[in-house]
C-alpha cells in the first residue's frame, strides 16, 4: 500500500469517526409526533453517511447507533441495532457506490436511483426491528407489528431529511467513494 492510499484510508476513517458522532447526535434529538412518540434523524443521517462513504459506512453506523441505543437506556437493543443500522448503511452504501461507479458524465446519481436506494434501506430497517421485537423474549409477534408503524414513521422522516440533504453540493464534491471497483 503506498503513501497516498495510505493518506486516504485514514481520512475515510477519521471522517468515518465523525460521522459516528454525527449519528449518535441525530438519535439523541427527539422530535415529538402527534401519536405521542417520538422520531430522530438517526436514519437520515445513517442514508447520507452511505451516501457519502459507500459500503464503509455500516462502521459509524453501526457504532453511532448502538451508542445511540445505550446513552437512551435501549440497552438490549445494542446489539440488534448495530446489526440493522450497520446492514442498512452497508446495502444504501454498496448500492450508491454501484451507481456512481456507472456515472461517467459526472452528473449527480438520479432521484429515481436515491430513493429506492434508500427506501430499501429503510425496509431493512422496519423488517430488522420486527425480527427483533417478534422473539419470545422481546414483545411478541402482536407487540412488533404494531411497532412497525412507528418504524415506519421513522422512515418516512429518514427518507424527507435525506433525500434533499443529499443533493446538497457537499455531498456531491465530497465523496468518499473510491472509484476503484
Amino acid at each position: 500500500m503506498d503513501r497516498k492510499n495510505t493518506s486516504d484510508m485514514i481520512k475515510q476513517i477519521a471522517y468515518a469517526g465523525v460521522c459516528a458522532v454525527f449519528v449518535l447526535v441525530a438519535t439523541q434529538i427527539h422530535v415529538p409526533t402527534p401519536m405521542g412518540g417520538t422520531i430522530n434523524l438517526g436514519d437520515a443521517t445513517i442514508l447520507l453517511t452511505a451516501y457519502l462513504f459507500g459500503p464503509f459506512a455500516f462502521f459509524a453506523s453501526a457504532i453511532g447507533s448502538m451508542l445511540g441505543d445505550l446513552l437512551a437506556g435501549f440497552g438490549v437493543y445494542m446489539i440488534p441495532t448495530f446489526i440493522i443500522k450497520g446492514l442498512m448503511a452497508f446495502v444504501a452504501g454498496l448500492l450508491i457506490k454501484r451507481a456512481k461507479l456507472k456515472q461517467t458524465d459526472g452528473k449527480r446519481v438520479p432521484i429515481l436511483v436515491r430513493l429506492p436506494v434508500f427506501l430499501l434501506a429503510e425496509v431493512i430497517m422496519i423488517a430488522g426491528y420486527f425480527c427483533f421485537e417478534a422473539l419470545p423474549f422481546m414483545y411478541g409477534v402482536e407487540t412488533a407489528a404494531l411497532s412497525i408503524l412507528f418504524n415506519v414513521v421513522q422512515a418516512i422522516a429518514a427518507l424527507a431529511v435525506a433525500i434533499p440533504v443529499s443533493y446538497i453540493s457537499f455531498f456531491e464534491k465530497k465523496s468518499f467513494i473510491s472509484k476503484r471497483k
